[in-house]
């Protein structure tokens, strides 16, 4: 089959791999119809993500038909339109039935690994490294489901592949980082990047009844989408944001602030950004927090700082005395997906919401290298890529 493979920083293929077979009883097999550029990958696209290895097939946005199930897959049947969730469940340990599936216990067959870098591991994740299980991704033609008695959810046909895709993790992602805010009528939430996570987080404040959503990017096309999304919109090299949030709130802040960029702030942002910057080229640091520091000074006192962006190790100068003296809650993590799909899958169905509204480019797989550069250099007005195989 044609799959999308990892070859090293900015090497991205479109290579002949193996097709998958049942491993498990509990896997399934399906045809992936359609698929995602996520954000997240793009960290792997630029070498920042520990764990790759040659050859790796990435992706972890996917949808399809199910065409194979193990013995012990009784949920499921051939034929059946799915989206699979990037976070790996078992469904069955400590945390899976606590319901924060994204922790699992059983899922990730590297949680040493992981547990060196992190102090614990987190469940697997498709297309995501060999710290999270080494699972091959969904930027393919076929994809083994590991647990398919436990992720992906049935889509109607009442819905198209294009609105039911994002169940798999951008719109769950963003929901949650809204949701996190545990915003009240009049709330004023702050969003930082309004790249696809941060579309779907304006989105879901508004529904979670937010009175004013601000979106802080610098990309015109992104901005002019988070307007239509009733977001006010702030560049931030036109403007202080700090300043211009405080000037907004009558001095408070923003009663939730949500961090959509992590680990690769842009490096022009400021001087603390330009530094991180400095910093992870000399390895003298693995990521760049502005964004979150940034985030902290401009929530509220006992507000909430919510993180759903990406970060990897160990940040530096996180203005933490602000955090305390101030009384702010953190709130953040990989997304446990399943816990959010049967709710989310229902406001599509109602119309609350289409996902849809976010693509702006569609190719297949013999084209996802190129739109992998466009996508990362902001090109073309490239906000989100779905792939069809």
């Amino acid at each position: 089959m044609k799959a999308l493979t990892w070859h090293g920083k900015g090497d991205i293929r479109c290579d002949s791999v193996p097709d998958p077979t049942i491993e498990d009883g509990r896997d399934a097999i399906i045809k992936v119809t359609a698929c995602a550029i996520c954000g997240s990958d793009l960290h792997i696209y630029g070498g920042i993500i520990p764990g790759m290895e040659h050859g790796d097939v990435l992706g972890h946005e996917s949808m399809g038909e199910v065409v194979e199930v193990g013995a012990g897959v009784g949920n499921l049947k051939v034929g059946d339109r799915v989206v699979v969730p990037f976070t790996i469940s078992c469904g069955e340990c400590f945390f899976c039935k606590r319901g924060f599936f994204s922790g699992c216990e059983r899922s990730n067959p590297d949680r040493a690994k992981a547990a060196k870098l992190w102090g614990n591991s987190p469940g697997g994740l498709f297309g995501y490294s060999h710290l999270l299980g080494g699972y091959a991704g969904g930027q393919a033609e076929y994809l083994r489901v590991p647990y398919a008695d436990v992720g992906p959810i049935k889509v109607p046909d009442s819905l198209t592949d294009e609105q039911a895709l994002f169940l798999s993790d951008i719109f769950p992602t963003g929901y949650m980082a809204a949701e996190f805010c545990d915003i009240q009528p009049g709330d004023t939430i702050a969003i930082w990047g309004c790249g696809p996570v941060g579309q779907m987080a304006i989105r879901s404040a508004f529904l979670l009844g937010a009175e004013r959503v601000i979106a802080i990017d610098t990309v015109p096309e992104r901005l002019a989408l988070a307007r239509a999304g009733g977001a006010l919109t702030l560049d931030f090299h036109e403007e202080d944001i700090y300043d211009r949030i405080m000037e907004l709130t009558h001095g408070r802040g923003a009663d939730g602030c949500i961090d959509a960029v992590g680990t690769e702030a842009d490096a022009t942002a400021s001087a603390d950004s330009v530094i991180d910057r400095v910093k992870t080229a000399l390895f003298m640091g693995t990521d760049r927090p502005h964004v979150l520091r940034q985030a902290i000074h401009c929530c509220r006192n006992f507000g909430t700082v919510s993180i759903v962006g990406v970060y990897g190790g160990f940040l530096d100068k996180v203005p933490m005395g602000s955090a305390i003296n101030r009384g702010l809650r953190f709130r953040m993590g990989q997304t446990p997906v399943q816990h959010y799909l049967p709710m989310l899958l229902e406001r599509i169905q109602k119309g609350e919401i289409d996902p849809s509204f976010v693509i702006t480019h569609r190719a297949t797989l013999e084209e996802g290298p190129d739109l992998y550069k466009t996508f990362r250099d902001k090109h073309d007005g490239c906000i989100k890529v779905v792939l069809k195989p």
